[in-house]
């Protein structure tokens, strides 16, 4: 590359997709000339007509016709799936767009951040500050306008304290509705509405848990400072500081997660203050109320390695040899016929899978011929000459899809419409980043096409000097990565395997160790370390936590497909009864990481124990069985040995040399990783 283009990322071939949605209908002027997020909280309010709901926590919110309509979810709850539906608890609209029914009005997204979205709509002079995590909905009414506030249900009682600037509703469904405006406000009702005189200011209304009158005490005095937009700021690695943009007077309170407390418990800030009786609901588990202006979230360390932490033991080393040398031979560029990108990634990847094993076991007379496949398959993709497919980028949302996305929604799963963006690259970066260790010329010469790779996923920074939006798939506040792109869901965002989405931003470490590029690695590995955690709390079902509700906790040891408002045993591709394929799905690829993704035993055991069962079903793929295999080869080394060499067949992207190679690695997880269990 000469040096006077040094300095300028290298953008793939452009072009215009003819199947992507028009961003300009509901985002303002002034953002879409940046890239745009593809795979968010708040991806419903910009697709279609904009009026399916999203889960900000703790509320189901959905705004259509003039109006934004706030839920507070119940959980309907079966052996295969938990949601929460959906009911108007409050529908917020200016009066004269009731009388109107609103018909002419739509929303716009004026600004959104890592923890809130702004939501304004002009036909009402209503702008909503929609940030993560707060209890409550708080809004501007810009110009004098009376308000209308209805309800699905009957409104029993409505009372307020003597300055007109708290009202308490209590409904017919048990729920109690607290009110605060920034000033007085003249309201009045009938059996399901609430109006207003012409006001303007600021209201807060929040949702009473339980009805308790100990928490209203809570409500009262935190409702005088409000949030406005967040950010979530990479300190240092494994470390993320969560920073809100505040307005009013007095300490902030916010709500989080199951996760959220478990990494505020490891930090050493004394800025917070964590509410424990103070709870709301949800379905990712019970939201604690926090005070502070600033959290500190903190990992335990990850570290990425290339080999496995345990090494091979010298009496197996023979037998992986055997392995590699076949599966080596086997390898032929030539003889590929897919064209997807996922697919073809994962024959990358497991190609350069051999030539790790191959540097463990000394067995480097093989690395000439897998380095020869990985530039064959790899270089066609990176200069554009690959026939039948390839990467290009379009600027409507900012990133790069495939040739055959560009003209087909369901091409490359999705990948022109921003899906799963994550796995498919993270299996290209894989292989770039062993290329780039075994060959480091052959690195240097394709760097710049590998970053812009890396970028599409992995960007930190935001706004026009970029050409991608900001960590397009990872959702900084759930702290686990969307795999869902632009398609309207009513259950928002979703993701299926956390493994690869693990393995993205693996890869993009590893890329990072091959190149020196210690930011890369520090950032990559700390989005590792969250997926992970991600993954553990909420897609591997322990049957002792209370994360989920009994009666599904009790049929499911995995998830099927998580999604932001549903969880559901189901995959895309296969029935709930399939548990190999739950099981698979969620560990391949096997790579050195997959230790820490799997490093509690005794779930480990659990799962597997759940999943062989399903092994006696007619039809059953090889494939997957040598992923059960691999997990029971955790704590049952010799059984899975024995059941790993009868197999007949392997997952196009594993291979019996990754199998052995996992198999004679084990260690004692336990000691090696500290938190197994």
């Amino acid at each position: 590359m000469s040096n006077n283009k040094k300095n300028t990322p290298f953008i793939f071939p452009q072009t215009q997709s003819t199947v992507l949605p028009d961003p300009s209908n509901f985002f303002s002027p002034n953002l879409v000339s940046s890239p745009l997020p593809t795979n968010s909280f708040f991806q419903n309010f910009v697709l279609k007509n904009g009026d399916q709901p999203e889960y900000i926590h703790p509320y189901l919110i959905k705004s259509s016709n003039s109006s934004l309509s706030l839920s507070y979810p119940f959980h309907s709850v079966s052996p295969a799936v938990i949601y929460q539906v959906f009911n108007a608890d409050l529908t917020i609209t200016s009066s004269d767009q009731k009388a109107k029914k609103g018909s002419n009005g739509k929303h716009i997204i004026s600004s959104y951040s890592d923890l809130s979205v702004t939501l304004d709509i002009p036909s009402s002079n209503l702008t909503f500050f929609l940030v993560r995590g707060s209890p409550f909905l708080t809004f501007s009414v810009t110009q004098p306008t009376p308000l209308s506030i209805s309800t699905i249900h009957a409104i029993l009682s409505f009372s307020s304290n003597t300055s007109l600037t708290k009202f308490t509703f209590k409904f017919n469904n048990d729920q109690t509705w607290l009110l605060y405006a920034s000033s007085p406000i003249k309201l009045s009702h009938s059996l399901s509405e609430i109006t207003s005189k012409a006001f303007s200011g600021t209201i807060r209304i929040a949702l009473l848990p339980d009805s308790d009158p100990k928490q209203e005490a809570v409500l009262d005095k935190f409702s005088s400072c409000y949030p406005v937009s967040g950010d979530a700021v990479f300190t240092e690695p494994f470390s993320l500081e969560y920073k809100w943009e505040k307005k009013g007077s007095g300490d902030m309170l916010l709500l989080a997660h199951p996760l959220h407390l478990q990494l505020l418990s490891n930090s050493k800030s004394d800025d917070v203050t964590v509410l424990d009786d103070f709870k709301y609901t949800s379905i990712d588990g019970e939201l604690v109320g926090v005070v502070g202006d600033s959290w500190v979230l903190e990992a335990d360390p990850v570290f990425v390695t290339w080999h496995s932490t345990s090494c091979v033991k010298e009496e197996s080393r023979d037998e992986i040899v055997s392995a590699l040398s076949k599966d080596v031979e086997g390898l032929n560029s030539s003889a590929i016929t897919t064209t997807s990108s996922y697919f073809y990634g994962k024959l990358i990847a497991r190609a350069a899978r051999l030539a790790l094993i191959a540097e463990e076991v000394s067995s480097i007379d093989v690395i000439p011929k897998i380095s020869k496949f990985l530039k064959e398959t790899i270089e066609p993709w990176l200069e554009g000459i690959f026939k039948g497919n390839g990467f290009l980028y379009e600027r409507k949302w900012g990133g790069i899809i495939t040739k055959q996305g560009s003209s087909d929604t369901g091409a490359d799963f999705g990948f022109g419409i921003y899906n799963d963006h994550h796995y498919h690259l993270g299996y290209f970066l894989y292989g770039i980043a062993v290329l780039a260790k075994i060959d480091p010329c052959w690195g240097r010469k394709y760097k710049s096409q590998a970053y812009s790779l890396m970028a599409d996923f992995m960007t930190l920074s935001r706004g026009s000097n970029s050409n991608y939006t900001r960590l397009r798939s990872f959702d900084l506040y759930k702290l686990h990565s969307w795999a869902g792109g632009l398609t309207e869901f009513t259950d928002g965002r979703n993701q299926e395997s956390t493994s690869e989405a693990v393995n993205a931003y693996y890869s993009a470490a590893l890329m990072g160790l091959a190149y020196g590029d210690a930011q890369l690695v520090a950032t990559a590995s700390t989005l590792t370390a969250l997926e992970i955690l991600g993954a553990q709390m909420w897609w591997h079902v322990n049957e002792g936590d209370n994360e989920y509700e009994e009666e599904f906790t009790k049929e499911n040891r995995v998830m099927g497909v998580l999604w932001a408002n549903k969880r559901d045993s189901g995959l895309w591709f296969a029935p709930a009864e399939w548990k190999e394929c739950r099981l698979g799905i969620n560990l391949l690829p096997i790579l050195p990481i997959s230790e820490v993704l799997f490093s509690n035993v005794d779930y480990v055991k659990d799962l597997v124990e759940w999943t062989l069962p399903a092994l006696n079903r007619e039809g059953v793929g090889e494939g997957w069985k040598g992923f059960v295999y691999a997990l029971q080869g955790i704590y049952d080394n010799e059984s899975a040995l024995e059941k790993i060499r009868s197999l007949k067949g392997f997952d196009d992207g594993n291979s019996l040399t990754n199998l052995l190679w996992w198999i004679h690695s084990r260690g004692d997880e336990e000691e090696e990783f500290g938190h197994g269990k």
